[in-house]
């Protein structure tokens, strides 16, 4: 069973030609962020760069967004979310950015109206933070990355 949730979006002035987001199959847990772009951007090899997409949102309070990368881009071209998943807060109101980078071999362009990233829409829990003099053990312990196996 999905939930679904009203999350406000406008279109900013310079996106207004460009469709609003939408989920590209019924049961998807993510839609899809277009590039708002005016002239083609060309991302080289190792570069990385912060793409517009002439939206702004206002998410309900105890939900994120988290931009994360398209895995067809990532596969076919190396190009993914630099600091994926990015994290929209439920208080940001500027316009989302995507920032975005070449791991492939080959230049990228992107182009307007080319989606770019994906975003999915999860809950959030706050923790409370307790202070304990010491915290409980465990057959692992401290041990951190690689002491559970390769």
């Amino acid at each position: 069973m999905t939930t679904s949730t009203d999350v406000r979006i406008t279109r900013l002035k310079h996106a207004q030609d460009l469709p609003l987001p939408e989920y590209q199959s019924a049961l998807a847990a993510g839609f899809d962020f277009t590039a708002a772009v005016d002239e083609p951007l060309t991302i080289a090899p190792g570069a990385r760069a912060l793409v517009p997409t002439g939206l702004a949102m206002a998410l309900p309070a105890g939900f994120e967004a988290q931009v994360r990368p398209r895995s067809g881009l990532a596969m076919k071209q190396g190009l993914t979310v630099l600091n994926a998943p990015g994290t929209i807060d439920a208080d940001y109101r500027g316009e989302v950015q995507v920032l975005l980078i070449n791991l492939g071999s080959e230049p990228v362009v992107i182009t307007r109206g080319m989606r770019i990233a994906q975003c999915v829409i999860a809950t959030v829990t706050r923790a409370i933070f307790v202070e304990v003099p010491a915290l409980d053990q465990t057959i692992r312990g401290a041990g951190g990355f690689g002491s559970t196996g390769s």
